[in-house]
């Protein structure tokens, strides 16, 4: 027994101990070493010293003799031929940047990575007791996840931004050396071959952790941003109409919110309202056939879909336009159907990081609801889900209460599903911090909240006047057809082409229309509408196929005359 040793091998991937003896030769001891990191005999070498001195060769020589002894620290190097041809360790320990996968993440995330962060503060009179160029603690700049300047900022932010904590992740010494951010995984991992499979046998390397769940101190979207009202006002038409709740997707772009370190914003351009049953308590999304569609469209204008809105509305009094004041603090901000919902489209729309080995982390999705607020008047709230919640969703181990929609429910393992557990912390009656198990789960502990808001000046990536009916609202009596089409071009008052045609739902339905669809076609009109040109918008015009769109409008009788501007007639010798 004596002759028994541990050595520890500290490699770019993390450290592992290496049983041995004594005894053991040098060759024997890398054979392990490769078989532990998943390397190949020649896939490494080990060094003696941090600084590459020293190497351990593969020979017959004892640890004994070469001077290891129990506890002493070696240091493993990949070769360059076994980095490039992927020869590298499948390990459960965090990798490195230099090991992590190549990911093309969003625009705003390079521009975002090159700037400095740093919160710049000026030289305080009182306080500050050195030159102009000098600093001290008083004026020194702050970092951007300086959670002081965050609290003490008008209103308090509670979270930080996801860029400002991976420069909390990536500062010190090290530089971020051995960051990485980890997907929580509520699966048993596969491969395990000691054992049968589950429900017959499961250990603790195939066996997913507990969770036990916090409220996130980051946040990856900070704020979301409706360009101007119109938007706004135009989706909540139909609930004014109908008092049926409505369902959207939001469309923009993601911009730097400058307000917090590091910042990002959600602006929104435009609402889809894809296929939809609704009531006045109940929303069922249909199947959309034009989805793919609408994306390809949004992308080819320099937007994404950022996030999705729904309404929550109840009438007060009719007579005043007020509405009930029914999501606060005594009864939910989001329900528990809401939350898994918002993880769903979370999870299908993630977040390209650099720092994961997934090559994902997280979500810039975001979950916007129109309901009552305290004045009884209809106030927009922005959230998002955590990654715990998104973990929780994606592997199908959270469930709502029927009758409390406050609480979510944690699965119970079954035979055909092995769920871990999952806590809570909370203060009991005497404010001692006590753990329960998540059965039921407030889902508080689920939401991040985002401030949602409208600019004071106005913006518009698309026409500010024109008003083309929204898709899906045949319940209103507002299609989408040529003699709309006609309808629409026929009230334009503006003599440019580019603001006529500048409408997202009139660009969907000339790509999607299922008389004449332009998607292969109309990729000119959608640049210059992306870029504001208007010669391109004339180019276009003139092209077959707009004179095709003028023809199917004359015969919903309608004349088009050169600029475009439509007389309704009275056909007076037969059927129109």
């Amino acid at each position: 027994m004596a002759d028994n040793i541990i050595i520890r091998v500290q490699s770019p991937e993390g450290m592992k101990k290496i049983p041995s003896t004594k005894r053991e030769t040098a060759a024997a001891f890398l054979k392990k070493v490769a078989k532990e990191f998943g390397f190949n005999s020649n896939g490494f070498s080990v060094y003696l010293n941090r600084n590459k001195t020293g190497e351990l060769v593969s020979q017959n020589k004892t640890l004994s003799l070469l001077k290891i002894k129990h506890g002493d620290m070696l240091f493993l190097f990949p070769s360059e031929s076994s980095t490039s041809s992927g020869e590298v360790m499948d390990t459960a320990t965090p990798h490195t940047s230099s090991s992590l996968p190549s990911v093309q993440e969003d625009e705003i995330d390079q521009y975002l990575v090159k700037q400095d962060g740093k919160i710049y503060r000026n030289r305080d009179p009182q306080l500050c007791r050195h030159g102009a160029l000098g600093k001290c603690v008083h004026c020194v700049p702050l970092e951007p996840f300086d959670e002081d300047y965050l609290n003490h900022l008008d209103p308090p932010v509670k979270h930080m931004s996801f860029h400002a904590y991976l420069r909390k992740l990536t500062g010190g010494a090290d530089k971020g050396k051995f960051a990485a951010l980890e997907n929580i995984s509520c699966k048993i991992k596969s491969g395990c071959e000691g054992h049968p499979p589950w429900p017959e046998g499961i250990c603790t390397k195939c066996q997913p952790s507990a969770i036990t769940l916090n409220r996130q101190k980051y946040r990856h979207v900070d704020n979301i941003m409706f360009e101007n009202h119109t938007i706004a006002d135009r989706f909540l038409d139909f609930w004014r109409k109908t008092g049926s709740q409505r369902m959207g997707y939001l469309y923009g772009r993601y911009t730097e919110h400058k307000d917090i370190p590091l910042g990002i914003r959600a602006e929104v351009a435009a609402i889809y309202e894809p296929p939809q049953n609704a009531t006045q308590n109940s929303l069922e999304l249909l199947e959309d056939p034009k989805a793919a569609a609408v994306d390809e469209i949004a992308a080819k204008l320099g937007m994404c879909k950022v996030g999705w809105i729904f309404t929550d509305l109840l009438s007060e009094d009719t007579r005043i336009g007020t509405v009930r004041y029914s999501r606060n603090q005594d009864s939910y901000y989001l329900s528990a159907e809401e939350c898994i919902t918002a993880g769903y489209f979370q999870n299908e729309h993630s977040n390209p990081c650099r720092l994961s080995r997934d090559g994902h982390f997280g979500s810039k999705f975001v979950t916007v609801v129109a309901t009552g607020g305290p004045d009884n008047q209809v106030h927009f709230e922005g959230y998002q889900v955590s990654n715990q919640c998104m973990a929780l969703v994606r592997d199908e181990c959270l469930l709502p209460c029927k009758d409390a929609p406050e609480l979510g429910y944690a699965k119970e393992s079954s035979p055909e599903q092995y769920v871990p557990d999952v806590f809570y912390k909370d203060k009991d009656k005497f404010g001692n911090d006590v753990t329960f198990l998540a059965r039921p789960l407030p889902v508080e502990y689920l939401i991040i909240d985002i401030t949602t808001t409208f600019p004071k000046d106005p913006q518009y990536t698309f026409s500010s006047t024109q008003r083309f009916p929204i898709e899906n609202r045949d319940i209103l009596g507002e299609t989408q057809d040529f003699h709309s089409l006609a309808t629409y071009l026929s009230q334009c008052t503006s003599t440019s082409f580019l603001n006529i045609v500048s409408d997202f739902h009139l660009l969907l339905f000339l790509v999607t229309n299922e008389v004449m669809p332009l998607r292969d076609s109309i990729g000119l009109l959608l640049e210059a509408v992306k870029t504001s040109n208007e010669d391109l918008a004339q180019t276009w015009k003139k092209s077959e196929q707009w004179a095709t769109i003028e023809q199917l409008c004359s015969k919903s009788g309608f004349y088009i005359n050169h600029r475009f501007k439509f007389c309704f007639h009275q056909c007076i010798t037969s059927r129109v």
